[in-house]
């Protein structure tokens, strides 16, 4: 190729790598719930469109529905407690708990705008509603971190930069690296954050907080059997887990 076509890829995949991260920067705002400044392209409406878009499809990729109605009303009934009780109810999210009939897969998640789930495999392990709330009220924290719509944000960076490292080559790559290193950065602190606030939220709704670290040691303990929690596997390790939710506990009880 000549030395002209060679300088225009690379000029091309700078242009798309710094188009990408002006537009990136350019949609930087503060939470007003968390007061974290993040990154988020969508609005609150987009997000609620995607999880209940998406809700029936997680929910048959783990067997559906739990068919025992007494057992999803309880879920529902200790969620909504941690909502009335907590900012949350000052979002525009229309909360909903589910439970899912999957008994092997140890795992709780929250889908943008509000769709939360637990399966019954992890929920069959839990001995007290405290934990049952410490589980839900990380996943609130989710919700209310807006942090699925951070990683939309994220995505659309990196597959922009994943553009320019086509088009423009070396340079290009060397972004495309970056972005991914950003991505794998940012989920660890997710799920801190949302220790943090599930302890906040379990306080302000008259559970003990405690009860968390009970959790952490259940799911530590089921990795320990041959099927791995899905929930440690897109989770920090649990035990890393535990100091921090101690120190949560010690900051909100202060206060």
């Amino acid at each position: 190729m000549k030395r002209g076509g060679r300088a225009l890829k690379l000029f091309l995949g700078v242009a798309i790598v710094a188009f990408g991260l002006v537009r990136y920067f350019g949609s930087q705002e503060e939470n007003p719930y968390t007061g974290r400044t993040q990154a988020i392209s969508l609005s609150t409406e987009e997000e609620i469109a995607i999880g209940l878009q998406n809700a029936p499809i997680m929910a048959d990729q783990h067997g559906g529905l739990h068919p025992d109605q007494q057992l999803q009303d309880f879920v529902a009934q200790v969620g909504k407690k941690l909502v009335d009780n907590t900012i949350a109810q000052e979002t525009p999210y229309p909360y909903e708990f589910h439970l899912l009939r999957d008994p092997k897969t140890v795992n709780a998640f929250a889908l943008p705008g509000g769709q939360i789930f637990i399966t019954y495999a992890l929920m069959e392990r839990l001995e007290t509603e405290d934990q049952l709330a410490g589980i839900l009220g990380h996943e609130i924290g989710h919700v209310v971190g807006r942090h699925a719509a951070e990683r939309i944000a994220q995505s659309e960076l990196a597959n922009t930069v994943a553009t320019g490292a086509q088009v423009g080559a070396d340079a290009g790559i060397l972004a495309s690296q970056l972005g991914q290193t950003v991505l794998l950065k940012n989920g660890r602190g997710d799920e801190l954050e949302s220790d943090d606030l599930g302890v906040k939220f379990m306080l302000e709704a008259g559970y003990d907080p405690e009860a968390m670290i009970a959790v952490m040691q259940i799911l530590k303990a089921a990795s320990g059997r041959q099927h791995v929690p899905e929930f440690q596997s897109s989770h920090p390790d649990p035990e890393n887990r535990i100091q921090k939710i101690k120190e949560a506990i010690e900051k909100y009880r202060g206060n």
